[in-house]
């Protein structure tokens, strides 16, 4: 609206820098419905991004020594979504610092929330965290709701990262570079499926 008042009263520096403000916040805040793939033994990503690592940080839950991490730049749609289907068993948020989300200090360092959901298959650990340019975190649902795989589950406003710490009896199926898409790309499958 602002955009075209400026372009109708002449002023199309500012029509266009508006134009360029408004696109951007709508491709960001973009919440396209997504369709999980595989079946409920398959994993799949919390979040929209690129695969910055799969690691075994001194931080690991037990039972889950692998941590993958996706980065979240400020093209990615932010809305995250449930890995699995599951009861939230734990939830915290964590007050921190804003350090760059790929720096490997944001995983123990940053702001961010901390859950794990009790799965049939087991438990699975996830963080959301923010970023330099992050500034909320937004987490909806309460411990003890059960939510189905690729459930929305939150937002982080702006760019940002999310940690999955894998379960040691899952078969790792994404690599660093890789791209992801939140409650579809199937990152990790429990063994014993198919």
């Amino acid at each position: 609206m602002a955009g075209g008042l400026a372009a109708v009263f002449g002023h199309p520096l500012a029509a266009g820098l508006l134009l360029a403000v408004t696109l951007f916040l709508v491709q960001f805040f973009r919440d396209p419905d997504r369709v999980p793939e595989g079946g409920p033994e398959t994993i799949v990503s919390p979040a929209d991004g690129t695969v910055l690592s799969v690691t075994e940080p001194p931080e690991a839950p037990p039972g889950a020594r692998r941590r993958l991490s996706i980065f979240m730049s400020v093209f990615n749609c932010h809305v995250n979504r449930s890995p699995a289907a599951g009861r939230i068993a734990e939830f915290a948020h964590v007050p921190g610092k804003k350090l760059a989300a790929f720096d490997d200090k944001a995983s123990t360092d940053n702001e961010q929330t901390r859950v794990t959901l009790a799965s049939p298959q087991g438990r699975l650990a996830f963080k959301q965290i923010a970023g330099a340019l992050a500034r909320r975190i937004v987490f909806y649902p309460a411990v003890g709701q059960e939510l189905a795989r690729g459930e929305r589950i939150g937002i982080i406003k702006f760019g940002s990262r999310v940690d999955v710490f894998l379960p040691d009896d899952c078969e790792v199926l994404v690599g660093k570079g890789q791209k992801l898409k939140a409650g579809m790309s199937p990152i990790a499958r429990w063994r014993g499926g198919a």
